[in-house]
């Protein structure tokens, strides 16, 4: 019988709810098709309860799936919340189609994911883009400035929202506050991608939480920094700039009508411990990246990011001036079986969670210790990405250039025709090309280096780079 180590039950609804399906052992004659049989495929459903005559009955009569929602939406101090069993992906896509209209102008973060650039092409809405700043010291983004939002708005006085990403991937944190200060001003909503911020505002050392700061909606992904099944998302909004009814009616359009109540549960059981143990849980985690850092900051040539524009969870260490390659860390990392979040030649990225230990950390940094020392060689210059300094060049809308005739050229031949695909580096999956944005020569650049230095071009139709689809002229 499923058990609830935690003691959550009663705090989460979805979560009793799912075991209290267990509990009862119905004889469905609904989906899902293995009718929760693990003698057919195998313990890979075991735990897969649908929502509807699962955790609720066909017609919802129960009001669990409500009932979580509003006790998330209460948990951030917001209005209205929206589960997803699609990821931010899908909250992001709903909130494209939530703020604005067709042929309407949004100002948006250039960094940030596919998913809400795609957004666009789906919303049809046009981007004024912005870029987040890098840090000269260490060659990341540190967020969006203010000050350049700013100077959008001025530029777009008739864009009607403002869409950042932040945290970055990387774990470097901007000022939403400030961003919040200058959207407002001009009376458009804050739009935050918090994909990996759901931890934020709940350990008195950590930022507070976009929504804190003052962002009009947040999409946070409960299952990156939180204990939740693999897809699970929230949406979370305050009804002053985004329409509760418009925001709905878009998360129903892009989301499936068979979600899988196990991500249902556990975001919500999440949610609970994330409000009932966080403090203490994260307390730890906290505790044990603050002492990786100091012990892997005393290795020559490492810089660890640290201080007050990283996330506390986060350890990210920069190798140039090791020598090291990343990738060959990565490497030793994969075979101590200890995989990390991102690695390429001259960053590596570790995630801590509220599920991480103190041991763990230490064992993670005495492979990195001698990983380091095996692969340590000649310091080498910082060399920022491209994925974080190309400007793009503009042509057309990007639904437009989505669904535009078009053709497969040479990559070398494509420069100064428009793109009609997104073509990103992974990591860190930030588009250099997206539809409807002139190929340059600075683009095809920074997409070769990436690749050289041992990223994966993704999403592209050839991920070899030998050739790109372009709008037919």
């Amino acid at each position: 019988m499923p058990t609830d180590p935690r003691g959550l039950r009663s705090d989460a609804p979805l979560l009793d709810a799912w075991l209290r399906f267990h509990e009862e052992g119905p004889t469905p004659f609904t989906i899902p098709g293995h009718k929760h049989r693990l003698d057919l495929v195998g313990d890979v459903v075991a735990g897969d309860v649908p929502l509807y005559a699962g955790l609720d009955t066909m017609h919802l009569t129960r009001g669990v799936l409500l009932d979580a929602e509003a006790r998330a939406a209460r948990a951030w101090g917001v209005d209205l919340c929206r589960f997803s069993v699609g990821g931010s992906t899908h909250g992001n896509q709903a909130l494209a189609l939530a703020v604005g209209r067709p042929g309407q102008r949004v100002v948006v973060s250039r960094t940030l994911h596919r998913s809400m650039l795609l957004g666009l092409v789906l919303a049809g809405l046009e981007p004024v883009w912005v870029r987040p700043r890098v840090d000269p010291a260490h060659g990341l983004p540190i967020g969006v400035a203010p000050q350049d939002v700013e100077d959008a708005l001025r530029r777009a006085p008739d864009a009607v929202a403002v869409l950042v990403g932040d945290p970055s991937y990387v774990g470097t944190l901007g000022d939403v506050a400030g961003l919040a200060a200058v959207a407002h001003a001009h009376d458009v909503p804050l739009v935050v991608d918090a994909a990996w911020g759901a931890h934020l505002g709940f350990h008195p050392a950590l930022p507070p939480h976009a929504l804190a700061a003052g962002a009009d909606a947040v999409v946070t992904s409960a299952h990156k920094t939180l204990p939740a099944v693999s897809q699970a998302a929230l949406v979370l909004a305050r009804s002053e700039r985004i329409d509760p009814a418009r925001l709905d009616a878009a998360v129903e359009a892009t989301a499936t009508t068979s979600p899988a109540g196990a991500i249902l549960a556990s975001t919500d059981a999440a949610r609970a411990l994330l409000e009932r143990d966080g403090e203490a849980l994260l307390g730890g985690v906290v505790a044990a990246v603050a002492g990786t850092r100091a012990r892997l900051a005393r290795i020559p040539g490492l810089l660890v990011l640290d201080g007050a524009g990283v996330d506390p969870t986060r350890l990210v260490l920069v190798l140039p001036g090791t020598g090291a390659d990343g990738g060959a860390v990565e490497a030793d990392l994969l075979a101590a079986g200890m995989p990390v979040e991102m690695a390429d030649r001259d960053t590596v990225v570790a995630m801590g969670t509220l599920a991480d230990t103190a041991e763990g950390f230490a064992a993670l940094a005495d492979v990195l210790e001698t990983s380091i020392a095996r692969h340590r060689g000649p310091a080498r210059p910082l060399a920022p990405s491209g994925v974080w300094a190309v400007d793009p060049v503009v042509a057309m809308p990007p639904r437009e250039a989505f669904f535009a005739e078009r053709e497969r050229v040479a990559a070398t031949g494509a420069v100064g025709r428009v793109c009609a695909e997104l073509v990103a580096p992974y990591p860190p999956g930030i588009p250099v090309l997206s539809p409807g944005e002139v190929v340059t020569a600075e683009a095809l650049a920074a997409l070769g280096a990436a690749r050289a230095a041992g990223s994966r071009i993704a999403y592209a139709a050839d991920p070899t780079l030998g050739t790109l689809d372009v709008v037919v002229r």
